[in-house]
């Protein structure tokens, strides 16, 4: 059983910034992919940003210019850095390995 915790989301004004993490601990499978997820009230879970064990990233239109992922594999740890963020961003972000997931971390940007 693989378990993930995301931690660093909070409250920031539009156009300030966040990082946000997610530590794995358990049975975790080789070479993982972690992606992060967001969703907004009223809206559907969407994908934002994606990195594969060797580094290789993905990211949605939406956030790619802003968003940047990263990770430490010594310390099974995935960053996501947040940059110029709008009220849009608004949503829990939620951190995924396969079937697993996190409880998720709330980000609130005001206006």
């Amino acid at each position: 059983q693989v378990q993930l915790v995301e931690s660093g989301g909070g409250l920031v004004q539009a156009g300030g910034s966040l990082r946000l993490s997610c530590t794995a601990s358990g049975n975790m499978p080789p070479f993982y992919i972690v992606n992060w997820y967001r969703q907004a009230p009223g809206k559907e879970r969407e994908l934002v940003a994606r990195i594969g064990w060797n580094g290789v990233t993905n990211y949605a239109e939406s956030v790619k210019d802003r968003l940047t992922i990263s990770r430490d594999n010594a310390k099974n740890t995935v960053y996501l850095q947040m940059n110029t963020l709008k009220p849009e961003d608004t949503a829990i972000y939620y951190c995924n390995v396969l079937e697993n997931w996190g409880q998720g971390t709330q980000v609130t940007v005001s206006s």
